[in-house]
């Protein structure tokens, strides 16, 4: 993969021209166009198999939504009975117990789906927004800038270094482990946060374990700490912050962000949206942060975001950015799919060289693993391949 701006310059341009020489940019600000596979380059065959994969042998697989320049090409929906789940397992209450149907996958009925630690990517983004309109110097300012309201336990120099860049990264070097025991287990850092009354100075409590910047912990914590640097440095929750320069531009109008007990949006796992609205995510990415001729992320910021910071995170081989993972693929694994992941199965998958967006999302909490988003991702590529074969 190629670094930095040069690598995004060149998908950037490369998506740009897979878009035929009459046609304009489609922008799905108001709803996404419609095409068939074969008419945007993609086996039909291919993905109706994926979709008969989906449906029958990976467990509670909910929706896949396949999309390439610019226009829906493939879309399901899968019905599971969530309610029968509901056996009263989860340490924390309804809103963030896993198996409260009231609340997971989808919210309250509607079509919103949990969107889990797909949050922190959507929650980078917003960081970035921060940074273009000069509301948060760059990823280097200190951490503990932001932490003047709160009595920091465990203070040391480790901690006074940590910088915004060491938890886009998820090298915090805070003590951390959700990893090695289930998220219903209050032993599980997460959980024990989920469980706290106040999330932020649970985190921000911990001791530390590494100097920031060195190791890859995966560190939900470090991402629930984005929510109060925003606060403090916009004056504006996240939510607030997103509907007016993230999903207002990009027309997203139907979302719930959930909150924690003080108040605060939960950026590690809170917020739901739809998969075509998770798509505009991605768009977005694979444009550049450009939306319909209105620049909403700085310029560079996407390649930074999607640079292999983590060059291995020993989960699948992928690498990891500002809270987005990088999912290797074709022949020789040395090109990288930006990728949005979250518990249960949510995935948001962009491929810029082949102007291809793909969503998944599903529930799998219980035996049955999620979604590999490995799998997930050469399963659609395979259909553009044998289209060009």
């Amino acid at each position: 993969m190629k670094s930095g701006w040069a690598a995004v310059g060149s998908a950037f341009f490369l998506a740009a021209c897979a878009q035929p020489a009459t046609e304009p940019i489609p922008w799905p600000t108001v709803g996404w166009a419609v095409s068939s596979p074969e008419e945007q380059g993609m086996d039909q065959a291919r993905l109706a198999a994926l979709d008969s994969s989906l449906a029958t042998e990976h467990g509670n697989i909910d929706g896949m939504l396949v999309i390439r320049n610019g226009r829906v090409v493939y879309e399901q929906h899968y019905q599971r009975d969530y309610s029968a789940m509901n056996d009263g397992r989860g340490q924390a209450p309804g809103l963030y117990n896993y198996y409260d149907p009231e609340w997971h996958p989808y919210y309250q009925g509607s079509e919103l789906h949990t969107m889990q630690s797909v949050t922190k990517s959507v929650t980078s983004t917003l960081i970035g927004i921060a940074i273009g309109r000069g509301e948060i110097a760059g990823v280097d300012v200190p951490v503990i800038d932001f932490l003047d309201d709160y009595e920091v336990a465990n203070l040391d120099d480790w901690k006074r270094s940590m910088t915004l860049r060491d938890l886009l990264t998820m090298r915090a070097g805070i003590a951390w482990d959700e990893d090695t025991v289930p998220y219903t287990d209050p032993a599980n850092s997460c959980a024990g946060m989920e469980n706290s009354d106040d999330w932020i100075q649970f985190v921000i409590d911990q001791p530390m374990s590494d100097q920031p910047g060195e190791k890859f912990i995966y560190n939900s914590g470090a991402s629930q700490l984005l929510s109060l640097i925003i606060k403090k440095a916009t004056g504006k929750h996240v939510d607030e912050y997103a509907q007016e320069h993230l999903f207002g531009p990009l027309g997203i109008t139907s979302y719930h962000w959930k909150k924690t007990p003080t108040g605060f949006p939960d950026t590690e796992g809170g917020l739901y949206l739809t998969a075509r609205d998770l798509a505009k995510i991605g768009y977005l990415f694979l444009m550049d942060g450009i939306w319909d001729g209105m620049r909403l992320l700085p310029e560079g910021w996407v390649g930074a975001s999607v640079e292999r910071s983590v060059g291995d995170t020993q989960w699948l081989g992928m690498g990891y950015g500002y809270q987005w993972w990088l999912v290797p693929w074709g022949p020789e694994n040395d090109s990288y799919a930006y990728a949005a992941i979250g518990y249960g199965g949510q995935r948001l998958l962009v491929v810029p060289e082949l102007d291809v967006i793909a969503v998944f999302t599903g529930w799998n909490i219980l035996e049955t693993p999620a979604l590999d988003p490995r799998f997930a991702l050469d399963s659609v590529l395979e259909a553009v391949s044998s289209r060009s074969e």
